[in-house]
């Protein structure tokens, strides 16, 4: 199983690199909306998104993060990013192997418990799905800002 996870946060990693790639620089601090992450800090979150999960995942017990939302300034940045998450998240899958994903994990603030489940359910919404919305959002801003979005499992309407 856990060579399959890896399988996959390799082959996703690859269509969440197609978008960065497309990212154009002197955008990065464009927003949607007032309330929205720019460009830059929307990608730089999800290229993230698995080694930070990673290492929040790491203890047994984990005092919820105040996410920082930092805003690059180059695409390569964005790329070291996805590549340095990518690479941290599969270490430690096979670190904790399948019966280290069973283990419980909790997530605490100030002394409450907000979530409690194994590591396998974290793993798989946070580590994954969470990067798969994200990366949804990016296609929107692209298609916002006029530029083509490439298929992440197929072609997208751009390609034909």
């Amino acid at each position: 199983m856990i060579e399959d996870w890896i399988r996959e946060l390799k082959r996703e990693a690859e269509s969440t690199r197609l978008l960065l790639e497309r990212l154009p620089e002197d955008k990065l601090s464009w927003r949607p909306h007032p309330r929205s992450m720019s460009l830059g800090q929307l990608a730089l979150h999800a290229a993230g998104v698995p080694g930070g999960l990673a290492l929040l995942l790491d203890e047994a017990v984990s005092e919820a993060p105040v996410v920082p939302l930092p805003e690059p300034t180059t695409r390569q940045e964005l790329l070291e990013a996805l590549e340095w998450s990518v690479s941290l998240a599969g270490s430690k899958l096979r670190e904790w192997g399948e019966d280290g994903l069973r283990n419980s994990w909790k997530l605490v603030s100030k002394g409450e418990t907000i979530l409690e489940a194994p590591r396998i359910d974290m793993a798989r919404t946070l580590m994954f799905n969470h990067v798969y919305h994200h990366r949804g959002q990016l296609t929107v801003y692209l298609r916002l800002l006029g530029i083509s979005v490439p298929g992440m499992y197929g072609p997208s309407a751009d390609d034909q």
